[in-house]
């Protein structure tokens, strides 16, 4: 059954981590809202693409555009079935809006599914949805989740986990995995 889901991104959002899901999610036969403060349907965000290659952090370089198809102050999240959290560092600003952290609260607190991958989590932990979850995330991110009083789950980097109605992955590789946990929620 085909599910309306939101993805709130911003600018330097990751590139995979937000193309990869919107048309599989898509693929899938869901409709997928992408949308960014500020910006209305058809404006486009930046993105970075983040790599691992051997550095004792990750690598950025300038990644597409990705076009938004909804507009931020147009939508409601109580029409929406499931929310979709990228990573990259758009959630580092992002999480300083009270109306996206009203959004992350309510998929919460309605116990609709919340898919959030890489530094997604930090928008978990400034909407104050963590207490008490198990919840991956890149890893640097693992003080911010700790110090939300989740349970930091140190996984493969290839790896996704479910708690309740959370689905979350370290990073970009774990897509195949944390897109297939998000499915199963929405079914």
């Amino acid at each position: 059954m085909s599910k309306k889901i939101l993805m709130i991104t911003g600018d330097f959002t990751e590139d995979y981590e937000t193309m990869v899901p919107f048309q599989a999610l898509q693929a899938f036969g869901h409709e997928v809202h992408a949308v960014c403060p500020d910006k209305q349907a058809g404006d486009s965000v930046a993105t970075a693409i983040h790599d691992f290659e051997g550095d004792q952090t990750y690598s950025e370089k300038p990644g597409h555009r990705f076009t938004l198809n909804a507009s931020f102050d147009a939508i409601e999240a109580s029409g929406y079935d499931a929310l979709v959290i990228p990573g990259g560092r758009a959630p580092e600003y992002l999480r300083l809006n009270p109306k996206v952290l009203a959004m992350v609260q309510h998929f919460s607190e309605t116990n609709k599914p919340i898919a959030a991958i890489c530094h997604g989590a930090q928008l978990l932990s400034a909407a104050k949805v963590l207490e008490g979850k198990r919840c991956s995330a890149y890893p640097a991110c693992r003080p911010e989740v700790e110090a939300s009083g989740a349970e930091y789950a140190d996984i493969a980097v290839d790896a996704a986990i479910t708690d309740g109605n959370l689905v979350t992955a370290p990073a970009w590789p774990a897509h195949p995995d944390w897109l297939a946990q998000l499915q199963k929620l929405l079914v």
